[in-house]
């Protein structure tokens, strides 16, 4: 069980992200409640990276519903064709936003979020079963390098909420 995170000081975010990964792995990987590793995932990517808001959506019905997250308090439940989250989910694609209020339709929970990214992540039938999202208080924050630390990241939550 980690109890540290060792996160270099003056690395590039790539290195950063190559850092924390195996990092996430062990301390997801042999955890076998989503909502636990969720919240730990959480917490290492705010740690890391001093984002504003990190969180995860989780499909429950029909909509998105607020699931473990690390910054202020957020909105609780999102349809599918709202916002990042719900454009995310329909296009099962990461969608990241360099400016919130350029984006159509964006769900303002806070006024301070300037950028955005939001990664989904599948089941073993391909369908979305969550979405990672981070916000940013600074616009045009997120980058290749973002989405693919991301990206990387939720696989391993794919893989620990599907082990057999």
């Amino acid at each position: 069980m980690a109890e540290n995170l060792y996160v270099p000081a003056t690395a590039s975010r790539k290195e950063v992200y190559d850092s924390l990964i195996p990092q996430i792995e062990a301390l997801i990987g042999g955890e076998p409640d989503l909502t636990a590793n969720l919240a730990n995932v959480s917490a290492a990517l705010r740690q890391a990276f001093g984002f504003f808001w990190v969180g995860f959506y989780v499909k429950k019905d029909h909509q998105l519903v607020l699931g473990p997250f690390q910054g202020p308090i957020a909105c609780t439940r999102i349809d599918f064709t709202k916002g990042v989250c719900g454009h995310a989910y329909t296009t099962r694609q990461t969608v990241l936003v360099p400016d919130v209020d350029a984006f159509p339709g964006h769900i303002a929970c806070s006024s301070d979020s300037r950028s955005e990214i939001v990664v989904p992540g599948f089941d073993p039938e391909g369908n979305v079963f969550l979405v990672l999202d981070v916000d940013s208080a600074e616009l045009n924050d997120f980058h290749a390098e973002d989405q693919e630390g991301l990206e990387k990241i939720m696989r391993l939550i794919e893989q620990s909420a599907f082990a057999q």
